[in-house]
């Protein structure tokens, strides 16, 4: 008998309508649907309608994407981050929303299985974005899958312009990720 599907939400770090990121959280959904081993449901994030974290305003009220953000995470089983590098770190966007989560209680990230992965233009893949959103998580308590690591180098030469993954050994990195992520997860909720 197989296990119940594992609930994995997809944050991507940008807004961008052709983002790699977003197209890269997409494509581990896609991945995910054909791996026989795992069974895993997606559902993704919307980081658009976070307003700017300001104290005066969290003081006042929870804004409604933030509430809505929140309830996503505690649903889920655990956490696929795809984030861009801007300047050798996490996009404004990506710090906003976790900066407005880390000010609710119940802590929605607190104890999440995250998985990070990241698509960029240079050559690195997003390494110094992952690395940071990594420092950064590890305040909200999650626990990591370690390994791993996807860095997707040169995203524009791997997407097509419908936004599809083209690169083969990007898709099983990519489906060793979800697998990993997967394991993880059962392993800490048993």
């Amino acid at each position: 008998m197989k296990s119940t599907p594992l609930k994995v939400l997809g944050i991507s770090g940008s807004l961008r309508k052709d983002s790699f990121n977003t197209a890269a959280l997409h494509t581990a959904a896609e991945i995910a649907a054909d791996l026989t081993e795992i069974r895993v449901n997606f559902t993704f994030a919307d980081l658009s309608q976070i307003p700017l974290y300001d104290q005066d305003l969290r003081d006042k009220l929870i804004p409604d994407a933030v509430a809505a953000l929140s309830q996503q995470i505690l649903d889920a089983d655990a956490i696929l981050f795809a984030t861009p590098e801007y300047n050798y770190s996490v996009s404004g966007v990506l710090k906003n929303a976790i900066d407005w989560l880390s000010r609710l209680d119940p802590q929605p990230f607190a104890d999440k299985p995250v998985a990070v992965m990241s698509a960029s233009m240079s050559a690195f893949g997003g390494a110094r974005a992952q690395y940071d959103l990594r420092r950064i998580l590890i305040y909200l308590d999650v626990h990591f899958v370690n390994k791993p690591e996807v860095m997707i180098a040169f995203a524009h030469k791997k997407f097509d312009d419908d936004g599809k993954l083209a690169d083969t050994d990007t898709r099983k990195f990519i489906g060793d990720l979800i697998t990993a992520l997967d394991r993880w997860s059962r392993r800490l909720n048993r």
